[in-house]
Formats: C-alpha cells, structure tokens, sequence
C-alpha cells in the first residue's frame, strides 16, 4: 500500500507544487483519478462525478487522496485543474499482465483463461471498456472545453461482462474459448466485481467514445501482426 501513497499522494502533491512554483503560464493541469475511487457499483447503479468516495482497496483510496489535493491546489492556489475519471483502458502495446493481451494470449496457446467471477462463480465481473485512442481524444477535446476545477468521467460506450468480452474475442480469432471462474476477491483482495460510471456529462458536452466492437477487433488483429508485445 505504501508504494500506492508515495506514487499517487506524494507524488501528485510533488507535481501540483512543481507547477505552481515554477509554471507561471499554466493553462491545464488533468489529473487522471479513477473510476475505481468510488467503490464497486451496485447493479442499476452509474456513478456521477461528484459522487461520495467508498475506495475498496488501498490503491483507489491513494487516487482519491491525489484527486482531493487536486481540488484542494484548484481551490486554494487558483490552477487550471481537471480532473478524470477513467474505466478500464485497452489498447495497443498494452501490458501483457492486462486482461484482454492476457485472453489474447490464451486463445492462441490454447490455454485455459482465468476470470474472476462472484462468489458463486456464476456471474463474471464487469467493465465499461474504453480504448486509449477514445480517452486521447476525450483528453483533446477537454483542453478545448473542459471547465477549470470540473471532474469529468471518461466512459467506454457500454458495459460488457469480461466473460462475454473474452467470448468477443474468441470470435475474433476463430478459437474455441477455455475458461474458469474464480471468486474475485479470494483471488485478489479489493477487486470488486462491478465499476460503474455515468458518462451523461460528457455526452452533454458533445463527446462519445467509439463502439467497443470496432475497436476490440483492431486491437486482436494488431496483437496478432505483433505477438512480441505478448
């Protein structure tokens, strides 16, 4: 838990400080919290922006404190600040540790998968996955409309279960899918089943992420042409 305070507390702390010392025409400063911060959300439920913290783990209550000092420097010192919330980022060159280069990797070596599920093992968990480019061009289009000392939640177009995904993407490859559920937190303590988050104000704004599909498959197709990144 330590490494988590000293990356996301006292590290952010030591950047705000930095800027506001030494940047004097500072026009932006994003911060990119988590969706995480807020807890696991329970079914039917999308966490807003400003919605109340319930970290589940020592790592999400790390982001939260880095977020709090991001407002605290906003309000105090007047600076540029944003701050994101984002769900679970994909993408090319990804860490093979990650969840979908990990089923990617399974699927071609025909080995069996591992997804963590609810206690009974029935229902696996689920995601609002949103690919890097999507959350580029949210990042793009927020130092252009983006409102000093305003959070914004960076959202994939819908939920999908990671059951569901990893099935996506055995499609994808024309491979037959070897899975087992586990009780997620038993296997990994402060996983939580369910994130959940509204993304109704950046809709507002104009912004939308691409369809999970379309990218999902761009992404499978390029970790094939480049399986080192395996």
């Amino acid at each position: 838990p330590m490494e988590f305070v000293m990356d996301n507390v006292v590290g952010t702390a030591n950047l705000l400080d930095y800027a506001r010392l030494n940047l004097k025409s500072l026009k932006k400063f994003i911060y990119f919290s988590t969706d995480e911060v807020f807890g696991p959300a329970p079914k039917g439920v999308f966490f807003k922006e400003d919605d109340r913290y319930a970290s589940g783990n020592p790592y999400s209550a790390s982001k939260a404190g880095g977020e709090e000092l991001c407002v605290a420097f906003a309000n105090t010192y007047k600076m540029p600040i944003i701050v994101t919330h984002t769900m679970n980022v994909f993408g090319e060159r990804q860490h093979p540790e990650k969840f979908i280069p990990k089923v990617i990797r399974g699927l071609l070596t025909n080995k069996e998968i591992t997804i963590h599920a609810d206690k009974k093992k029935k229902i696996s968990g689920s995601r609002f996955y949103i690919h890097a480019k999507d959350v580029a061009e949210a990042v793009l289009f927020l130092l252009h409309k983006g409102n000093k000392g305003e959070k914004y939640n960076l959202v994939g177009a819908k939920e999908i279960h990671n059951l569901e995904l990893a099935k996506k993407i055995a499609k994808i490859l024309k491979k037959d899918l070897k899975y087992k559920l586990v009780d997620y937190h038993t296997s990994r303590p402060g996983h939580d089943l369910r994130y959940a988050l509204s993304g109704r104000k950046m809709k507002t704004m104009g912004w939308e992420p691409k369809s999970i599909d379309q990218r999902l498959k761009e992404v499978v197709n390029w970790t094939v042409q480049n399986k080192q990144w395996l």
